[in-house]
């Protein structure tokens, strides 16, 4: 009776998550894990506001009331429930992840066989990070509206997990911002995303990449990896795929 009560205590105190939504299995459309199978739980809740966001739903907090507050045996329940118990790739995007301690989650989804990589802008660092499979991060460039912190993109890159660096270009400025990138954490993957307008919802891949490619052939840039967001070409911007 003690332990059941015990155990009662702890499932109704564990933390719980803001949840935008977890949908999948679907395709990772950017970065370096472009094209796994995957799982996506999108936190609600974000420290940026990016001009260009295509996920707005999940980061201002008039949609607080579309959020499911879940703690991580409820999303860990629900993950494998779309993977059918199988082992895959879960997604932590957002939002901004980085906001919550989700080291709860890491720990119990590996015993699962669950892989985690994490997507974030590198403005806050956080120890669980040692914990990911995976670890990308995307600093927002000037296109953005936002300011980034080098230093804290550095504290987050400090853990020994495999990490890389995704950049939104829309321009020559964030194009330049991405180079800087590049100096300052040189032996780290770099992947030039050519940025989407949400308004439209469409690719701009078939109409700039040759755009940046002269870009980075001109710099004779080669340790670099130009990718379109694969999803949107696939399905413009719905939600859930």
């Amino acid at each position: 009776m003690t332990r059941r009560f015990i155990a009662v205590c702890k499932s109704t105190f564990m933390k719980q998550i803001p949840i935008s939504e977890i949908f999948g299995p679907t395709l990772q459309g950017e970065g370096p894990l472009i094209g796994k199978p995957s799982v996506f739980v999108r936190v609600g809740g974000c420290d940026y506001r990016c001009n260009w966001c295509d996920t707005l739903y999940a980061v201002l907090p008039e949609y607080k009331n579309e959020w499911e507050k879940l703690n991580e045996d409820e999303i860990l329940s629900k993950v494998l429930s779309l993977s059918n118990d199988n082992s895959i790739l879960v997604t932590l995007t957002g939002g901004n992840p980085a906001l919550y301690d989700l080291s709860g989650l890491l720990k119990k989804g590996h015993t699962r066989g669950l892989i985690f990589a994490l997507e974030t802008q590198g403005s806050i660092a956080k120890p669980w990070f040692a914990n990911l499979d995976h670890l990308i991060l995307s600093p927002k460039g000037p296109s953005s509206g936002m300011e980034t912190d080098w230093n804290v993109v550095g504290e987050c890159l400090k853990y020994d997990v495999p990490s890389a660096l995704k950049f939104v270009v829309f321009d020559d400025e964030d194009y330049g911002f991405a180079r800087r990138g590049a100096e300052l954490f040189p032996g780290i993957p770099i992947y030039l995303q050519l940025g989407t307008n949400p308004d439209d919802g469409k690719s701009t891949f078939g109409n700039q990449a040759n755009w940046l490619l002269q870009k980075v052939m001109e710099d004779n840039w080669q340790n670099v990896t130009i990718l379109p967001q694969m999803h949107v070409m696939l399905w413009g911007q719905k939600r859930g795929v």
